[in-house]
């Protein structure tokens, strides 16, 4: 079998890599042509939106989409690679060498395989932060304010351990972030003892998250028998944090790969559905090969030992339609994992082992 650091094995490294970017920057290109269409259309006639603001609009929205949209242009890219092999004949002498079609295919599965490592552990957290640019960005066009920062205004629910057998709910009726503050209103905090008993109440006017504390202002604390107790001010320890509340607010998709697994037991541990959480980082994992099950249903359709026989067109169509099917079939797999009709784990690999193994079979029996 080729090594891939073998003169062959590196030079089908490098075509895959090269079409890969060459893919990717069209299909970013096309993506920005089409976004800056439609932000141009949504705000014509003002004139407080300068074409910086859109450009900048439009960068932060690309990787959102560009990420949905991966597995195909590793699809393509590598049909371009293989067909280019097959047109020029380099296919055919490198099987007349002696060499399986395994030879040729383990340095592109190899190639991808890193492209996909790369994607998840660098452009993931990339994409994230610009998606929490774009929220702003949307809101700013939204309310005519160039400088407005909308953080939420859906509330908050969390459940924290208290120790001793003490659990707090604490429930914020508005969320700000203002200069890297984070502003919470209309607070409730309930602590209740293992018998699920309420110890004490604590409502506040307004908060602000501060080093592992809230800072209450205009309290009041009640507990059962007793005068209720005001306060101007009052120092609340709590496990929140800003970005943890952040993800609270944001789909999965727009949290980083490394920030998964904290968020993930954050939510157990305060009694929230992770089910969404565990099928993104799941995902994520399984990314690298599902881009080399789509190099194997690739090759499939274009590894052929003389493109000059024509079938070009259809071999596209083909390919094409395949890799859409599998994509809409995993999508559907991966709806029920998110509802819980099945395992997060098996909603994420069952497809990507089906795909698999259905397109080693069909190379097995090339091979015979």
């Amino acid at each position: 079998m080729m090594k891939p650091n073998s003169i062959l094995g590196s030079y089908l490294v490098k075509q895959t890599i090269l079409n890969f970017l060459f893919v990717l920057a069209v299909v970013c290109a096309i993506i920005m042509m089409f976004d800056m269409i439609e932000i141009l259309r949504r705000t014509s006639g003002r004139y407080d939106v300068s074409i910086g603001f859109l450009v900048e609009y439009v960068i932060a929205k690309l990787p959102e989409t560009v990420d949905k949209v991966v597995p195909f242009i590793v699809m393509v890219s590598t049909m371009i690679a293989f067909w280019r092999l097959s047109k020029t004949n380099e296919f055919v002498i490198i099987r007349a060498a002696g060499v399986s079609i395994w030879g040729v295919l383990v340095p592109v599965l190899l190639a991808v395989f890193m492209i996909g490592v790369v994607w998840v552990a660098v452009l993931n957290p990339i994409g994230a932060k610009l998606y929490e640019l774009r929220e702003t960005m949307s809101y700013r066009l939204s309310t005519d304010n160039p400088n407005a920062f909308l953080f939420s205004n859906k509330g908050l629910w969390i459940r924290e351990g208290k120790g001793n057998g003490t659990v707090a709910i604490i429930n914020a009726g508005n969320l700000n972030l203002q200069d890297d503050v984070l502003w919470l209103r209309d607070i409730s905090i309930i602590e209740v003892d293992e018998k699920m008993q309420v110890e004490r109440r604590i409502e506040a006017f307004v908060a602000t998250l501060e080093n592992g504390e809230m800072n209450l202002r205009d309290v009041r604390i009640y507990k059962a028998g007793q005068q209720a107790e005001i306060l101007n001010s009052l120092r609340y320890p709590t496990e929140m944090n800003l970005q943890r509340i952040k993800d609270n607010f944001v789909d999965p998709e727009a949290i980083s790969f490394w920030n998964l697994p904290d968020t993930i037991e954050f939510y157990e541990t305060s009694g929230f559905s992770v089910q969404r959480y565990k099928m993104r980082y799941l995902s994520l994992i399984a990314l690298p090969f599902f881009l080399m099950a789509m190099v194997l249903v690739a090759g499939i359709f274009s590894l052929k030992p003389n493109q000059r026989q024509g079938g070009v067109l259809m071999m596209i169509v083909s390919g094409i339609a395949t890799g859409f099917a599998v994509y809409f079939i995993s999508q559907v797999v991966s709806a029920f994992g998110i509802n819980s009709y099945i395992p997060a784990w098996f909603a994420v690999w069952v497809p990507v082992i089906i795909v698999a193994s259905v397109s080693i079979s069909v190379y097995l029996h090339k091979e015979e």
